[in-house]
């Protein structure tokens, strides 16, 4: 058995595209009237795609990042930006 601590890192290349799909699946729940925040939540600590709008394609957007890799770059952010 290995008790070594896997380490996970993602690229810049993995990180910007992630940005971009967040931007753009933010502006999408804006322009239907949602608060943006709480449904990204939402989807995030549930899996539950419905709490995305499909405006803009926005839910199939979110769909393709792993929600892990989110939460890891939020706490990332969060701490030491």
């Amino acid at each position: 058995m290995d008790d070594n601590t896997i380490k996970f890192r993602v690229t810049g290349e993995e990180n910007s595209e992630m940005k971009q799909i967040l931007t753009s699946v933010y502006n999408s729940l804006t322009e239907k009237g949602y608060n943006p925040i709480n449904q990204i939540v939402g989807y995030l600590l549930s899996e539950d795609p419905t709490y995305i709008t499909n405006h803009n394609n926005a839910r199939a957007l979110i769909c393709r990042l792993d929600r892990d890799e989110v939460m890891q770059e939020i706490v990332r952010h969060y701490l030491f930006d």
